[in-house]
């Protein structure tokens, strides 16, 4: 009989942003769409649920009954890479192996004939979830028969499960709640009123009016659960490697000589990108040793390319920040390749009736910083929602250059230096410790002869309470100093300068 695993990394997004923030761990947290106060929350974890935050409140809302509470944005690209992480895993234990499209964290697996290779399903089953955990995710794993049975069975289980029949799977599933199965809300909400609450309670609907009256999301479950929807199990295929591995004659210590030989790996192994459609979206680059240490780099040029000369530049920037004195015994270099279309792969440089300025130079620029000081090494601002000056900006990644667009003013704008972080004002002016404070009943105005101000910045009440003035001063040398008065703190701090 054919046997199926469900796999399942419960509340992903909660899981990767308390990775992100281990110290919320005993705190209300929830991930919300967007850093706003009418966001809606996706995900809660216990401690919020038991303040009564549940999915959909708006964070505004949620505020309100979990005075602590922590959130944050989990972005599509981080969950993609989680997900890929995952699948990745799974495959040591299952060549075939689904991620849910809808469903963020759930699996499923070709468990058939995997009991002879393994001394039972359940030790299969454990070996996959000690695998997960290794990688920092808590996963459950229900191994049965179906594909819905799995999935209920790993809603309503903590570890692993090994169902040992079909009818053992069927009442199990049975008696799952549907507010464990992911669903709509509001569609709960209409199903318990009419005291529908299981799956089993689900299936003693008549199928022919469920579309009508309770939507897609809760027909596709009545389908699945009563066995009238089949779907075959639809394996990601997995994606072979492009690598090429080389063991030297004798250990190598000069970068010179190493660049050589990755040069004479790198040709053949863009060419068997080519022939397959990609180009190059990353290397990574492993050198092995004298002393048996292994050390790995990995170079992201800012487009995928086939460009040898231009990969080959980077590789030697890269190279000459490796300390390789101990020599080198072996090289591994593996290319992650993406596809594109055949004029993608043909350009690589700009036309005649392009830009004046030359773009493409400019992002192997940016390439070579990158490769020689870190991935962080260029960057470009971005405008943000936020109430507070400092919220209202980001820093991204430069990958390429665009054409500039400037904006046509009729008065020249300043230019206002902003600092990362407000500075306590009185570090500044040389006063002692506490000579800048001020109880909350003074008139508060800046240090110094002329000011404009104030300037009113409150809010914040979703997160925590700010009023600050803000005030335009001079500084001890002439310089125009922005400065402002925190009245929750009480005391002045310089936010930044104007040029």
């Amino acid at each position: 009989m054919e046997r199926w695993a469900c796999a399942e990394i419960p509340a992903l997004p909660m899981q990767l942003l308390l990775r992100a923030h281990p110290d919320w761990r005993s705190h209300p947290t929830v991930v919300v769409a967007q850093d706003l106060p009418q966001s809606p929350v996706l995900w809660v974890n216990e401690t919020a649920r038991r303040g009564g935050v549940v999915p959909g409140l708006r964070y505004a809302s949620a505020l309100t009954l979990a005075p602590g509470l922590r959130a944050g944005v989990i972005l599509d690209p981080e969950v993609a890479r989680a997900v890929g992480t995952v699948t990745a895993t799974l495959r040591r234990f299952s060549p075939h192996v689904e991620p849910a499209r809808d469903s963020p964290g759930v699996f499923w697996l070709d468990a058939s004939g995997l009991e002879r290779l393994h001394a039972s399903l359940r030790d299969w089953a454990r070996s996959m979830h000690d695998a997960l955990n290794r990688i920092e995710f808590d996963a459950v794993i229900a191994v049965g028969f179906t594909r819905f049975g799995t999935y209920a069975a790993a809603r309503i289980t903590r570890g692993t499960r090994v169902l040992v029949d079909l009818d053992e799977e069927q009442r199990l599933a049975r008696s799952a709640f549907l507010r464990q199965l992911h669903l709509p809300p509001e569609t709960l909400d209409a199903l318990e009123r009419l005291g529908v609450r299981t799956v089993d309670d689900l299936l003693r609907l008549p199928a022919v009016g469920v579309l009508e009256r309770f939507g897609p999301a809760i027909e596709h479950l009545h389908r699945l659960a009563s066995g009238d929807l089949w779907a075959p199990l639809m394996p990601q295929p997995a994606a072979e490697p492009v690598r090429r591995h080389l063991i030297l004659d004798a250990p190598e210590g000069d970068a010179q000589r190493l660049l050589f030989v990755v040069k004479q790996i790198l040709h053949p192994l863009l060419a068997q990108l080519a022939s397959g459609g990609l180009a190059l979206a990353a290397l990574d680059l492993r050198l092995r040793l004298n002393s048996d240490a292994w050390s790995s780099e990995v170079i992201r040029p800012a487009a995928p390319t086939l460009d040898a000369v231009r990969l080959a530049d980077l590789v030697r920037l890269r190279l000459e920040t490796m300390r390789v004195d101990a020599g080198v015994t072996e090289v591994i270099v593996e290319a992650a390749g993406v596809r594109v279309n055949p004029e993608q792969l043909a350009a690589f440089g700009t036309s005649a009736a392009g830009p004046a300025r030359d773009l493409e130079a400019g992002t192997r620029a940016l390439d070579r910083l990158r490769a020689r000081y870190g991935d962080d090494a260029a960057v470009c601002g971005e405008l943000r929602q936020g109430h507070l000056p400092e919220a209202r900006f980001g820093w991204q990644p430069a990958i390429h250059l665009n054409v500039p667009r400037p904006r046509r003013v009729e008065t020249r704008p300043l230019v206002r230096r902003i600092f990362e972080r407000p500075v306590p004002l009185g570090d500044h002016l040389g006063l002692a410790a506490g000579e800048d404070r001020g109880s909350p009943d003074e008139d508060r105005r800046p240090p110094g002869g002329d000011t404009a101000g104030p300037y009113i910045v409150s809010g914040g009440w979703w997160v925590r309470d700010t009023h600050r003035a803000y005030y335009f001063i001079e500084g001890p040398h002439g310089e125009l100093w922005w400065v402002f008065y925190d009245g929750v703190r009480r005391r002045w701090y310089l936010h930044g300068r104007v040029e």
